[in-house]
Parts: structure tokens; sequence; C-alpha cells
């Protein structure tokens, strides 16, 4: 169903658009940028169109146009959006973990002592995703190698990924900072240093599948795990969004997403916003499984049954196992 051109008062949206740039954008100066951007458009006449997911299109084509920042956004949904700030987004959510066993929908034990876990579409808010994800992981903790499958993971928490994180390491281990513009603060974000049950821990063999969809903190986690050393990342390069936003709504159909932080890793000093994470064995996305389960196998056939797995192996010995 669309809405009038008539019924569509687009001042006040792209009015309001603007002075949420202007409030909370992470780059205070690309807002100032944006917000000017904005405004010429609208008198230019480039916003009249005749419904408002039209008008969240070309918005948020002007939106991405100065950085490419992905998470900048005019979003159309379907049905209203709640007026409370974030809630549209955590509804869209609910409705996926509820049909996605959490956000594990894949578990299995593949040839060769190696099991595969598929997250996906989303590593949800840690409130809800602890219980379901807490038990996938220690599904598979007894494995000898772990394929970690973030193929079709478009994003969430990175609470979670923290979480996540504890189990595929051995200790409390400094993973990423947070740059947020709110108080102009660097909050850094540490996996914790105790699991519920059993961890799969930081020496076994470990892989991440990655895809050109691969966005946001599903990257963080694969972004993580790869600068400390301790996964390799098989696939494609991901979509390269590393800005944690929140959402506002300023149309009862149309929720404007804001960037409110930027991510600094300690290992790199820097995050993965415009350049995607990049695999250490790149390959199409739909044969990354494969890939990295004869890396696992070729891997574990290598090493003597009696002697620990290394913590670190670089992509160079992956590619020559």
């Amino acid at each position: 169903m669309t809405t009038a051109t008539h019924h569509l008062d687009v001042a006040p949206i792209i009015e309001a658009t603007g002075q949420l740039l202007l409030d909370h954008y992470v780059f205070p100066e690309t807002a100032e940028q944006l917000a000017a951007l904005l405004r010429r458009r609208l008198a230019d006449g480039a916003y009249d169109v005749e419904d408002s997911a039209a008008l969240a299109g070309l918005v948020t084509a002007d939106l991405q146009s100065l950085n490419g920042d992905l998470h900048l956004r005019l979003k159309h949904h379907a049905g209203p959006v709640p007026t409370e700030q974030g809630a549209a987004t955590l509804a869209r959510m609910r409705e996926e973990f509820d049909s996605t066993l959490g956000g594990a929908p894949r578990v299995e034990l593949l040839g060769g002592g190696v099991a595969l876990l598929g997250l996906a579409p989303a590593l949800f808010p840690l409130s809800w995703s602890a219980e379901p994800l807490g038990a996938a992981l220690t599904l598979v903790a007894p494995a000898d190698a772990l394929i970690l499958d973030l193929r079709a993971n478009t994003g969430g928490d990175p609470d979670t990924v923290a979480f996540v994180c504890a189990h595929l390491l051995d200790g409390r281990t400094h993973l990423n900072s947070m740059y947020w513009r709110d108080g102009d603060r660097l909050e850094q974000s540490w996996s914790p240093a105790h699991v519920p049950n059993a961890r799969f821990g930081g020496s076994k063999p470990l892989y991440v599948l990655t895809s050109a969809r691969t966005f946001s903190a599903a990257e963080e986690l694969a972004y993580d795990l790869q600068q400390l050393g301790r996964a390799v990342v098989v696939g494609e390069t991901t979509a390269g969004g590393a800005h944690p936003r929140e959402g506002w709504t300023v149309h009862p159909h149309l929720e404007a997403t804001i960037p409110v932080g930027r991510a600094v890793n300690p290992v790199s000093g820097t995050n993965w916003e415009g350049t995607g994470v990049r695999p250490d064995v790149p390959c199409a996305a739909e044969e990354a499984l494969d890939r990295a389960h004869a890396l696992a196998e070729a891997r574990l056939a290598a090493e003597p049954a009696d002697e620990p797995h290394p913590a670190k192996v670089t992509p160079e010995q992956e590619q020559t196992a």
C-alpha cells in the first residue's frame, strides 16, 4: 500500500532527518554536509515522489553519497513504525529470532570431527539469545575443529559478539573498542571471563565463513577473531559496516537510522568500515564451507593426536595445508 503525494508531507521528514544527523551522527562535519545536501535536494524538488518507500530510496542514496556509510539510511517499513526509539528494529528482530531457533539455525557434525555452527540471520540481543547460543556453542565444544558460518548474518548486538568469542577463547580478552559521539568517549569490549558451560576454547582450529552479505556485528565477530589470530576467515570480503546505529521514527512508515559510534580494533587500530573484512582464504561464498572443511581436515590430519593444537595459524600455513 502506498502513500499518495498529497498525504506525504516531505519537508518535515527531511527537516527531522537533517536535525538527527546534526545531533547524533558520529562524524559531525559530514553530518553538516549531509544536512545541507538534503535541504538542497528538497528545494530542488528531488523528493517530490508518490510514496514513502520511494522517498526512502532517494534519501538513503543521498545519505550514503558522501562516505558510503551503509548504516546511514531512511528506512521504509511496510507496517506502522512504533514511535519509541529503536522499537521498529527490535520488533523485526524479534520475529526473526522466534523463527530461527534464536539465531542458531544450524548445528551439525561434519566428517573428520569438524563441527559446523551457523549463526543467522543476526546476532540477537544477548538478553534473548544467551540461552540458545550458549546451548549451540556447548554442543560443538567437544569437536576437534569448528566452522562458524556467518555468510547469512547481517548484524546485531556487540555484547552477543563478546559472548560468542568467550566460547572460542581461553580467557577474558580485549576484542574491540567503540568510540561514541555522545560524551566523546571510548568504551572497551572484552569477552567475558567465564561461560555457563563447556567452551570450544582458544587453541583448536577455527574457521569463519563470510559472504558479501555479512554485515555489521557479524563483521565484527569475524574481524575480532581474525585480528587476534584466532580464526581463519574463508569466503568473500564482507559488506563493510562498522558503525553502530540508532533508529528514530520520522514518519509513520519511515525510520532514520543514524550511526552514533565507530569501532576501533585494539590490534589494527582501525576497523572494517568501507573495506569489509578481507578473507584469509578468498573464494566464492557458496564454496566456502567445502573449502574450510577441507582445510580443517588437512590441518587435523597433519597434527599428532597427542599434541595440542597451535593457538595461531597464518593464512600461509592454511594455504599449504
